[in-house]
């Protein structure tokens, strides 16, 4: 059973988009959620439209070009309302509608697709803002709750094999591939579920951030189901 998401230190809980993008991280706290009840049909939206690729970008115009029920109709009105609050603050959010995403089967020690827990990392202030619409959603883990891939020795090791370089380039080499950023649940870890309609934001890894990135990962989408989900 997931998790209880808002029962956590990790997570901060509000009730309006303003409170969402004013409130600050603190201590543990790297997750803010604005907690909703959504009204409408997500599913009807899902339905109708056209899955172009295994990740496929719906643009406002796609939605309003549905022809849909009242509760299809007052589901769209959310997604684009939550579209144009997010652009309002300067950010560029993207609905996408997905079956999967590419997985990374390189290497089989090491996965860095989004089903590995990971951060993300950018050279600005910036926040990772996410909702799922429909289907499966993803999950957080307290950062005490996980450790750095890159500091399991064994993995280790094999990552200096790939490497075979001098050892004072290394650590750019672990940053280029993107390996410091992916993370292994430790034992009895207690991921939690970002549940569906909830609008969250994640602190990213940046030089101004006062707090440790958020840990997530992306969900197995359930068999024959799509998701729909905002994200920027």
């Amino acid at each position: 059973m997931d998790r209880i998401f808002f029962d956590n230190s990790q997570i901060g809980v509000v009730s309006t988009f303003s409170e969402l993008v004013n409130t600050d991280f603190y201590g543990a706290m790297n997750a803010i959620c604005w907690k909703r009840n959504l009204n409408g049909d997500f599913k009807e939206i899902v339905s109708k439209l056209q899955l172009k690729e295994n990740v496929t970008e719906v643009s406002a115009e796609d939605l309003l070009a549905l022809q849909l029920s009242e509760r299809g109709s007052a589901a769209r009105e959310t997604i684009l309302n939550d579209l144009q609050l997010l652009t309002d603050f300067g950010a560029l959010p993207s609905l996408n509608l997905l079956q999967c995403y590419d997985r990374d089967e390189e290497l089989d020690f090491f996965s860095t697709d989004v089903y590995s827990y990971h951060v993300d990392r950018s050279p600005i202030g910036t926040n990772t803002f996410l909702c799922t619409y429909h289907g499966a959603a993803s999950e957080i883990l307290p950062n005490e709750q996980a450790i750095q891939k890159i500091l399991i020795p064994e993995i280790r090791e094999k990552l200096k094999e790939l490497h075979d370089g001098p050892e004072a380039e290394f650590e750019n080499f672990l940053e280029e591939y993107f390996f410091d950023l992916h993370y292994q649940p430790k034992p009895g870890a207690e991921p939690a579920n970002l549940g569906v309609g909830h609008l969250w934001r994640l602190a990213v890894d940046h030089p101004a951030q006062q707090v440790l990135p958020c840990i997530h990962r992306a969900p197995i989408e359930k068999n024959g189901e799509y998701r729909l989900l905002l994200i920027c």
